[in-house]
């Protein structure tokens, strides 16, 4: 019975696991990786991001597609 338990509640923990990350990265792009210890993606997500949101920022369709990526790989990524 006990181990029903505890399943349930490291499942309900990793489902927080998820949240905070993706809402941080909803704010601040690449911070929801690096709060999951990520340092590269979320490196990456400011260099690579960045400069192509900064060339492509008149397609306003690249800078959306960063960003949404960001928070759905803050979201799933382990």
């Amino acid at each position: 019975m006990e181990s029903i338990y505890l399943v349930t509640i490291q499942s309900k923990m990793e489902k927080q696991k998820h949240g905070v990350p993706a809402i941080l990265s909803f704010f601040i792009p690449g911070l929801g990786q690096l709060i999951k210890g990520h340092i590269l993606k979320a490196f990456l997500i400011w260099a690579v991001g960045g400069i192509l949101s900064f060339f492509f920022w008149w397609t306003i369709i690249v800078p959306l597609v960063i960003w949404v990526w960001n928070v759905y790989d803050a979201y799933n990524a382990n």
